[in-house]
């Protein structure tokens, strides 16, 4: 295991983006930084959907700007199809990046209102220059795609659809440019619960027809044990824990993740059940500007020593395909076996 604080998830060596020690800074004030994303190391497999959870604040957003080099991070490693994205020409970024496309939290403020769908979808079409013959028909074909009718859609702007609309939009110009990784940032957290799964299920679809690799960023637990294979779990610019999404709930060991799952709807009944007891979360997310010592989340853990304050936890392996960055993991496996 390598890095500063985080362990090298190699699980093979046809990782389609390969983030090594990612580390996203901002200066804000006087001499002051937000430490948003500090050793962040990813391995995407072809053809998964690796899910990013956690709260407001933890840096899931901040990592996945910084993968499309929006802006470039602080330091570290972004490879994606055996191309090192950081430190790349502007041309040659744009050429990389056609192929690694993201989608937005709020679909209808991603959008131009003054532009009508058609136009919007074929943005990347226009930034290349392409003016084939089958524009239209492309656009056509994967507006059908996403579940929208071009006859309907073609001619309104982003005012006059529905906020799950604008967002299957958003989707069909990523797909447009033919990606093979796409980075979703929250895209159904500003959507209706209903619309929230017909996006989702959208998603999947759109990922095995067109044979994509997907990061999901999200902090609603059920959303990512659902839409991904493998999670990995940030704490203040931090990984917890990586492991199986079918593992998450029976599995999980960090405290952090345990915490996370007890404030999932229900979840008080389901631990009662097993003789389990939820300990919440004491006092607020710390600053970003001065993340805790050792350990970033001992100042909210039930389970903190001196030892975590002393101390910053590497991530290790505890079974095949689980890593865990916590000094009391044996202490946590034991009391939900």
């Amino acid at each position: 295991m390598a890095g500063s604080g985080t362990a090298h998830l190699r699980e093979s060596d046809d990782a389609v983006l390969d983030v090594r020690d990612l580390v996203v800074e901002f200066p804000v004030g006087r001499k002051q930084v937000v430490h948003a994303v500090s050793g962040l190391s990813i391995d995407l497999r072809e053809g998964e959907t690796l899910g990013i959870l956690g709260e407001s604040g933890c840096g899931k957003s901040s990592a996945g700007r910084a993968m499309m080099q929006l802006p470039p991070p602080t330091s570290g490693s972004v490879r994606f199809a055996d191309t090192e994205l950081v430190g790349l020409k502007p041309r040659e970024l744009r050429r990389a990046r056609s192929r690694m496309q993201m989608i937005l939290q709020d679909p209808i403020s991603s959008l131009n209102p003054r532009r009508k769908v058609k136009d919007l979808v074929a943005e990347g079409l226009a930034v290349w220059g392409y003016d084939g013959d089958d524009r239209d028909g492309l656009l056509r074909e994967t507006l059908l795609a996403v579940g929208l009718d071009p006859e309907v859609v073609w001619e309104r702007r982003p005012h006059e659809l529905s906020g799950g609309q604008c967002q299957r939009v958003c989707i069909a110009r990523a797909l447009l440019m033919d990606p093979t990784v796409l980075i979703c940032d929250e895209p159904v957290s500003s959507l209706d619960v209903s619309v929230q799964a017909q996006i989702l299920n959208l998603l999947e679809r759109t990922k095995d027809r067109y044979g994509l690799s997907m990061v999901f960023i999200a902090h609603d637990v059920a959303v990512v044990k659902n839409i991904s294979d493998r999670v990995m779990v940030l704490y203040l610019g931090k990984t917890c824990e990586v492991l199986p999404s079918d593992g998450l709930e029976s599995e999980a060991v960090h405290p952090y993740t345990r915490l996370l799952l007890a404030s999932v709807p229900g979840a008080e009944e389901v631990a009662a059940g097993r003789g389990e007891a939820i300990v919440p979360i004491s006092s607020e997310l710390p600053s970003p500007l001065a993340p805790p010592s050792g350990c970033r989340f001992r100042t909210r853990c039930p389970l903190a020593t001196e030892r975590c304050a002393e101390e910053e936890p590497q991530l290790r392996e505890v079974r095949p395909g689980h890593h865990v960055a916590c000094h009391h993991v044996a202490v946590t496996a034991e009391e939900n076996q």
